[in-house]
């Protein structure tokens, strides 16, 4: 990371890793400090326990609700958009090249060109997903929903928050209320930084600026 710690509060540098694509960390920092400072807020008061991590399911567990109780009653809402496109035909004025009439001749509507893009968190101009532990391609979803959100003029920048890899050294030592091993359910195939890292520098969010977040070890009971 550049000289981006600037944008973040001290507290949170321990306990997450930030990766910054597109001047992320300047936008929220510069044009959007009330909602950078929602969800610094939200970030600073995670706390994940070893039953939360022992607990069956993925993105249903407990662990999303600790971000819809802080960030829901400061507004942040989950939206899904859907939009038609309407395409318009301007013929070529007679004899005269390059120049076109005032009024369509005709025009197609495309139904459904935009739909089902949903994101878990917007407030303003801002959006906000967070992927604990589900199949890695879900990020390619939340990418897509963005860049979309992004290219209609909805946000300027976007957020995801998941696990870091550090976390594994947890997963490793956790077992379940039956004594099994936690580690499998958080294999290498669901959502972590890793997943999403070469995504982001294969440019899959397009031109939506995006902040990286990985949850560290340091954000659970004990370590």
């Amino acid at each position: 990371m550049r000289d981006d710690r600037r944008y973040i509060r001290e507290a949170l540098l321990e306990k997450f890793e930030f990766q910054s694509y597109g001047h992320a960390l300047e936008i929220l920092s510069e044009a959007f400090p009330e909602e950078w400072g929602d969800v610094q807020d939200c970030l600073e008061r995670l706390s994940i326990s070893v039953e939360d991590l022992q607990a069956a399911g993925g993105n249903e567990t407990a662990i999303p609700k600790k971000f819809d109780d802080v960030l829901g009653p400061l507004g942040w809402r989950e939206i899904r958009i859907t939009g038609d496109l309407l395409v318009k035909l301007y013929p070529r004025k007679a004899n005269q090249r390059g120049r076109f009439a005032e009024q369509p001749s005709d025009q197609k509507i495309i139904e459904g060109y935009i739909d089902g893009h949903n994101i878990d968190f917007v407030k303003g101009r801002v959006a906000f997903d967070l992927e604990w532990n589900s199949k890695d391609q879900t990020f390619d979803r939340d990418l897509l929903a963005m860049r979309t959100y992004f290219d209609c003029g909805l946000i300027e920048v976007g957020i995801i928050v998941t696990r870091s890899r550090e976390l594994n050294d947890v997963f490793r030592e956790v077992t379940d209320r039956n004594g099994k091993p936690i580690m499998p359910k958080y294999g290498a195939s669901t959502t972590w930084m890793g997943k999403l890292e070469y995504r982001l520098r294969s440019r899959r969010n397009g031109g939506c600026p995006l902040l990286a977040v990985g949850i560290r070890k340091s954000c659970v009971e004990g370590y």
